[in-house]
């Protein structure tokens, strides 16, 4: 059978599989610690409300549940964060002298041992806690984002002008936004109609057939001579890619990779970590969501996605590149504030609505990286920023769980507005790039490739 030079199945499947077991889990532990901590049953209604149920319940017991799992949460994201830096660093850099197709397969058999631990817990009511071993193992494969940065690569070796770059970054922003959002929305269903363990069987078949898929059927986009493997020690083969990145280039170029990544980073941290407790906010009072509605949530939550590619595909016509990331940046500014005040299932599904474009920034601040260096630096490019967004999405995710469990007694909210205001560093950031790519307009190194002429039917905007 003829190879494919198309790692959107594997985006797709893998945004799939994950994304239906990511509010299941939480539920899960949530449902485990309340039964441990109450000695009494979790309740099931038929309502969307769990409130009303719990009504005659003691509201310090639901306080003492959700800082129970907000520390859980903790936990799992901090024994598996150091393992996956260290392969996502080193394992994306090797991918520029050995190929990109093993940046993609082991993270995904990690992630099929990660299925296959929650299966056994949930199947064998197995002792929660070995849920964060299956984590810590599975972080040993490396994790989403060593094979999000493998995949980036992969579009990179593969793309050759700057617009289709990305145009098909984003694309694949979209299709994981896509396929998480039909994910998202059949897992409550899925949860009432057959329990935790069909949906964790179910997750794990999909990740089984996206290994095969990939290890048979996806061609190696970046093929290179094998014997030539040069010398030292394992671990200084893999991560001289990401030494020869910085000592190759210039001081400028160097200054300009460092503050790209920090402004990706610095907002990744204020986004994903104010979206991590959301369904912990979701589960507690006054909202006390059921399974069926944190499904319709997530779901819109994820369609940000979608409508973030349609942005980047418009509105980069129009606008130049740093205007477009600062509309998305400020789309979430917006959305926390507003998160943090929902009261009723109204307005917690109306707060959605301004996050619609916050995905914008993240495939064009790729897309400008990878214009500035060369085609044989884009794993060590994507092993830097893959090693520095994975520390600061654990670190936020854990740093948010800790921060909730502290004030959800006397303000839930509190963690939605440290989000919002944590926004301002990378809109700082964004300031301090304008000023670069003004200084260096009448310098001769183009540093700044990612303002392309603009469709001649719009007006630029300055």
């Amino acid at each position: 059978m003829k190879g494919q030079y198309f790692v959107e199945p594997i985006v797709a499947v893998y945004a799939f599989a994950n994304f239906l077991l990511y509010p299941l889990v939480q539920q899960y532990v949530y449902r485990r610690l309340w039964q441990d901590i109450t000695n009494t049953s979790y309740p099931v209604s038929d309502t969307s409300s769990q409130c009303a149920t719990n009504r005659s319940n003691h509201s310090q017991l639901r306080e003492e549940v959700q800082k129970a799992a907000s520390m859980f949460s903790m936990y799992s994201d901090l024994f598996s964060m150091i393992p996956s830096l260290l392969v996502t660093l080193m394992l994306v850099a090797y991918s520029d002298r050995r190929g990109r197709k093993v940046t993609i397969i082991l993270p995904l058999i990690g992630c099929l041992v990660n299925c296959v631990s929650f299966l056994a817990v949930s199947l064998l009511e197995l002792n929660l806690y070995l849920i964060i071993v299956g984590s810590f193992v599975s972080s040993l494969f490396g994790g989403v984002t060593t094979m999000l940065g493998g995949c980036f690569s992969y579009v990179a070796d593969r793309c050759e002008s700057s617009k289709q770059k990305t145009l098909r970054m984003a694309g694949l922003d979209m299709v994981i936004g896509l396929l998480s959002g039909v994910a998202l929305l059949s897992s409550g269903y899925f949860l009432r109609a057959a329990g935790f363990n069909w949906p964790f069987f179910t997750s794990a078949m999909f990740q089984l057939l996206n290994l095969l898929y990939t290890v048979f059927v996806l061609e190696e986009s970046r093929v290179v001579d094998r014997g030539t493997g040069g010398g030292g020690g394992v671990v200084w083969r893999l991560s001289s890619g990401i030494y020869e990145l910085f000592a190759r280039g210039g001081r400028r170029r160097n200054g300009l990779v460092v503050l790209l990544i920090a402004t990706f980073c610095s907002f990744s941290f204020a986004y994903f970590g104010g979206l991590s407790v959301v369904t912990l906010y979701e589960l507690n009072e006054p909202l006390c969501w059921s399974e069926i509605l944190i499904g319709y949530g997530s779901a819109l939550s994820t369609a940000v996605f979608v409508t973030s590619f349609v942005g980047v595909a418009v509105l980069s016509r129009c606008l130049p590149s740093l205007a477009v990331i600062f509309i998305g940046m400020v789309s979430v500014c917006l959305s926390m504030v507003m998160m943090a005040f929902a009261k009723t299932t109204l307005m917690m599904f109306l707060v959605r609505l301004p996050m619609l474009l916050a995905i914008m920034p993240f495939p064009i601040m790729r897309s400008m990286m990878s214009k500035v260096v060369s085609k044989s630096e884009q794993g060590a490019l994507f092993a830097c920023l893959a090693f520095s967004d994975n520390l600061s999405t654990n670190v936020a995710s854990a740093a948010f769980s800790s921060i909730y469990g502290s004030t959800v007694a006397w303000f839930p909210g509190f963690t939605f507005l440290l989000a919002a205001g944590l926004c301002l560093i990378p809109l700082g950031l964004l300031g301090a790039l304008r000023i670069f790519q003004v200084e260096d307009t009448s310098g001769t190194e183009d540093l700044l490739p990612g303002e392309e002429s603009p469709d001649p039917d719009c007006t630029p905007v300055a």
